[in-house]
């Protein structure tokens, strides 16, 4: 990982280049690969599809919810794992992270599915949640028993299918892979960190305030942490830096960067989760509260709010009944109270500490604009 002179232009000083000539290049590289992680996917689904309808056409509306989610988002997870292996000087023309960025993606939409049912959330990305898709299914068919039951048995066991898919394609991706063994560890730790940071999510709800509450804010972070930073941002970079070889040094490197990277990115998330505008999100306005997230804005609210504004927010955490005027109520306890001020400044702490440690990563300039810009994207989005 130890970066090359820039490239030479003719009638200019050696060592000099334009600078958006790395920016430039990433981006080339970055549609391609995204292209070819769609094509990826498209066989995948395709060699699905024959096996499913040699079982029973029954089972396809299976394979079509998964697809269709899978179609969406901005492929980050993929793509930080993809510039991971570029950066550990991984083969652009090597299709190991191509194949490792679709078993990401695919472990990404089980987790989705499975939070819905767990949120009880009603849309995804715009469209019906999972369950909510087989519940309309049931309707449509006018098929008997229960309807809701049906949709969350169907989702529960469409996600089961993409983590048992997103396991065989990472093992066709590592099984050539230099770093196979090291890489396998990253995947298999990332799955059971998932698992556990959505248990302390769940967890946390259920528990409520009655805990202490100056020590909401660092469980909602731990939560942070393990059901989405390393998932999200840590695990994908260093598993990509894994499978292309690199060392230990260059992997604690790249963890350095993309762990508080990560945490800055479920930060705004959450700010999202209450203050994004649903047009972008996709998700109703205040969702978030709706479904009783103990995120660390509602942690800043118990440090810092009034005991009355802490206890009408508490009073409504959790209520699916909350109409838009109580949203902006809510709104204004975390704003006012210094919540939503000080969860910006704990993402762009956050941010910094990630940007100061991706200078230290030893890649060459592509890698780095790859990695400056997909960091940037993460914690200045707005869906």
């Amino acid at each position: 990982m130890t970066p090359a002179p820039p490239p030479h232009r003719p009638g200019a000083p050696a060592g000099t280049a334009p600078s958006s000539a790395p920016e430039d290049a990433f981006r080339a590289e970055d549609e391609l690969f995204v292209r070819r992680l769609h094509a990826e996917l498209e066989v995948f689904f395709d060699g699905q599809r024959e096996l499913l309808s040699g079982i029973s056409a029954d089972t396809l509306p299976l394979l079509d919810a998964v697809a269709e989610l899978s179609a969406g988002g901005k492929r980050m997870r993929a793509r930080l794992c993809y510039w991971g292996w570029r950066a550990a000087g991984g083969d652009p023309e090597d299709p190991t992270a191509v194949r490792a960025g679709a078993a990401l993606e695919l472990f990404q939409s089980a987790a989705l599915i499975h939070d819905d049912v767990i949120d009880r959330s009603d849309t995804r990305r715009g469209a019906p949640s999972v369950h909510r898709r087989f519940e309309h299914l049931h309707a449509a068919r006018g098929w008997s028993l229960d309807g809701p039951a049906f949709g969350v048995a169907s989702a529960i066991l469409s996600g089961d299918l993409c983590l048992s898919w997103s396991e065989a394609l990472f093992a066709r991706a590592a099984s050539a892979a230099p770093g196979a063994e090291r890489a396998r560890t990253v995947f298999d730790l990332m799955r059971s960190e998932v698992m556990v940071g959505q248990y302390l999510d769940v967890h946390g709800e259920v528990a409520g305030a009655g805990r202490d509450r100056e020590g909401a804010v660092r469980r909602a972070l731990d939560v942070i942490r393990y059901k989405s930073a390393k998932y999200s941002v840590e695990h994908p970079v260093v598993l990509g830096a894994a499978l292309a070889g690199a060392a230990d040094r260059d992997l604690e490197r790249c963890s350095a960067f993309a762990l508080p990277l990560g945490e800055a990115f479920q930060l705004r998330d959450d700010v999202l989760g209450v203050f994004g505008d649903p047009a972008t999100t996709g998700k109703p306005a205040g969702d978030d509260l709706r479904e009783g997230k103990r995120t660390v804005l509602v942690g800043f609210v118990h440090r810092l709010a009034g005991a009355d504004d802490a206890a009408r927010l508490e009073a409504a955490l959790g209520r699916p009944d909350l109409d838009e005027d109580e949203v902006a109520g809510l709104r204004e306890i975390i704003t006012d109270c210094g919540a939503l001020r000080s969860t910006e400044e704990l993402i762009d702490s956050l941010s910094r500490e990630a940007f100061a440690a991706l200078e230290r990563v030893a890649a060459e300039p592509v890698p780095m604009a790859a990695l400056r810009a997909l960091a940037a994207a993460a914690v200045r989005r707005s869906s």
